[in-house]
C-alpha cells in the first residue's frame, strides 16, 4: 500500500505552526518555593492552541541576539505579548516618574526576537506593550504617561480590572480582514501609547482621541500589531486565528524552500 504523504521529513504536508510567545520573568509562588520564573497567563497560549497552532514559551534569556537566533529557527510565527513598560532609553526619553521600572532583560531579549523574526519574514502579532516595542523597534516613540499626554483614564483603571474602550479600523486593512470594519470592542490595560510611529508602520485603527490603536507593516511579511488585549476576548480570537493562519503559510513556504533546496 502506497502511503499519499511522503516519508521525506521535508514533505510539504501542512502541519500546525509553532508560535513562540515571549513571556514574564518573575517572582512566583507555588508551594514552599519562592522563586523567580517565567509566567505568561493562560489565555494566551489557549487562543494560540484553539486557533490550530502550537505554543511554545519564551522567556527572557542571556546572550540574547545569540539566543534568539537559535529560537527563531524552530518558529512559524512570533507573539509578543503584554508586561511592563519599555524602557524609555531605547527611544532617547528621559524616564518619566510614572513609567516602569526598567526591565533590559525582557527588552533586550524581545527587541532581539522581534529584529529576527523581522529579517526572516516570520509572521508577527505584537499585543499591548509588545505593540509598543514593536515601534521602538522601528524607531518610533512612546508617551509615557497617558494621563498626562491625552488628559485621560480611560485606558487603565486599575485593580487587574480591564478597561472597556471602542477602536474604529479602517477599512482595506490586514486588520478589517480579520474582525470587520466596524468599530471594535476591546479590553485595554495601559498607562503608555504610541507617540510617533515607526518607520514601515501604518495606523490601521484608532480611538476617538486619537491614539494608535493598531498598526501594521508595509512592507513584505506580517507584522500585526494591537494595543488592546485580545486574549482577554475569549470569544474573539481572530486576531490569533489569522497569526496562525499566517505562520501556516510561513511554514509551508519554508518546507518547500528545504524540499528543494
Amino acid at each position: 500500500m502506497v502511503s499519499n504523504v511522503s516519508d521525506d521529513p521535508r514533505s510539504t504536508h501542512r502541519r500546525a505552526p509553532v508560535i513562540g510567545l515571549t513571556t514574564y520573568l518573575e517572582q512566583a509562588k507555588q508551594g514552599v518555593w519562592d522563586v523567580q520564573a517565567a509566567f505568561l497567563p493562560h489565555v494566551y497560549f489557549d487562543a494560540v492552541s484553539a486557533s490550530g497552532g502550537v505554543a511554545v514559551l519564551l522567556p527572557p534569556q542571556p546572550n540574547a541576539e545569540l539566543a534568539a537566533s537559535v529560537v527563531l529557527d524552530g518558529l512559524d510565527g512570533l507573539i509578543l505579548t503584554g508586561g511592563k513598560d519599555v524602557q524609555p532609553e531605547l527611544y532617547g526619553a528621559e524616564r518619566h516618574p510614572l513609567t516602569d521600572e526598567p526591565r533590559p532583560d525582557r527588552d533586550d531579549w524581545e527587541l532581539a526576537l522581534f529584529r529576527g523574526a523581522d529579517e526572516r519574514r516570520i509572521p508577527v502579532l505584537a499585543i499591548c506593550r509588545g505593540f509598543q516595542l514593536v515601534n521602538v523597534a522601528r524607531g518610533g516613540t512612546l508617551h509615557q504617561h497617558l494621563p498626562e499626554a491625552l488628559g485621560t483614564e480611560r485606558y487603565r483603571v486599575g485593580g487587574g480590572v480591564f478597561a472597556s474602550n471602542s477602536v474604529q479600523v479602517d477599512q482595506g486593512t490586514a486588520l478589517a480582514a480579520l474582525v470587520g470594519e466596524d468599530d471594535l470592542a476591546v479590553h485595554s490595560y495601559h498607562h503608555q501609547g504610541v507617540d510617533r510611529l515607526g518607520e514601515g508602520l501604518v495606523v490601521t485603527a484608532r480611538t476617538d482621541d486619537g491614539l494608535a490603536q493598531a498598526f501594521e507593516s508595509t512592507g513584505d511579511g506580517y507584522v500585526l500589531g494591537v494595543q488592546w488585549h485580545p486574549e482577554q476576548d475569549l470569544e474573539d480570537r481572530r486576531l490569533f486565528a489569522g497569526l496562525v493562519a499566517a505562520a501556516s503559510e510561513y511554514a509551508a513556504s519554508r518546507m518547500q524552500s528545504e524540499a528543494v533546496s
